[in-house]
């Protein structure tokens, strides 16, 4: 997983986290697509898309437990409505519904050391400068 801040050590744990459980959801995703690639993926990958599937929905709660209650209480009511619930803000406009971000909110140097939510779609937050 390629991080927004080349230095992982400053981002907050929980925001790292969402973003592994952002990736893990979408290859999950990816593999519940009956795309007719199966065949492929068993007799030239040897690739079971079932049981990679079982094995990512089992990382995928594994990682869930780990988040903090308050964290996983609103990653569970965005969850549903959006494919992505973590989202870059780029020149302070979150990409999650492109609205403009408070510069307080993203002019911080130590911004991802907090975790951090848009007011307006609630999506987590990391600034990409």
């Amino acid at each position: 997983m390629m991080s927004p801040d080349p230095n992982t050590d400053t981002m907050h744990p929980q925001l790292m986290l969402l973003m592994e459980l952002q990736d893990l959801r979408s290859q999950h995703r990816e593999l519940e697509k009956d795309d007719g690639s199966a065949p492929v993926e068993r007799e030239h990958f040897h690739i079971d898309p079932a049981e990679a599937r079982a094995q990512l929905a089992e990382k995928i709660s594994e990682l869930e437990e780990r988040l903090d209650p308050q964290v996983r209480a609103r990653y569970e009511r965005i969850r549903p409505q959006r494919e992505r619930v973590v989202v870059p803000v780029i020149n302070g406009v979150c990409y999650g519904c492109f609205v403009s971000i408070a510069t307080a909110t993203v002019g911080d140097q130590e911004v991802h050391q907090e975790l951090q939510s848009c007011e307006n779609c609630g999506s987590f937050i990391y600034v990409v400068s």
